[in-house]
């Protein structure tokens, strides 16, 4: 099982970035999928998540209207559309995978967007 994240970077406050998540080694569309994100000195917290068909999303309210998360079933793929980017946003991001008929959960291992000016 594998995830892999890509995208993230440096970028100006009010710059945009969009992360990608790449999955093998399991059956991408039967698991929800997410991308957490953790902040130096803080915890985890849940950025977005996706259901496994991609109909039902649902956002921290820091990020509402700013962060789309999106799904390519065929590419076992997951996005994440950062727009309007602030210094808060600054952390590692990871991917997860929740399985929808198991206790099963994978994780990536992180990808640093640092937004700064």
């Amino acid at each position: 099982v594998q995830l892999v994240e890509s995208g993230g970077g440096l970028v100006q406050p009010g710059g945009s970035l969009r992360l990608s998540c790449a999955a093998s080694g399991f059956t991408f569309s039967w698991y929800r999928m997410s991308w957490y994100r953790q902040a130096p000195g803080k915890e985890r917290e849940l950025v977005a998540a996706i259901s496994s068909g991609g109909g039902s999303t649902n956002y921290a309210d820091s990020v509402k209207g700013r962060f789309t998360i999106s799904r390519d079933n065929a590419k076992n793929t997951v996005y994440l559309q950062m727009n309007s980017l602030k210094s808060e946003d600054t952390a590692v991001y990871y991917c997860n995978a929740a399985a929808l008929y198991s206790s099963d959960t994978y994780w990536g291992q992180g990808t640093q967007v640092t937004v700064s000016s």
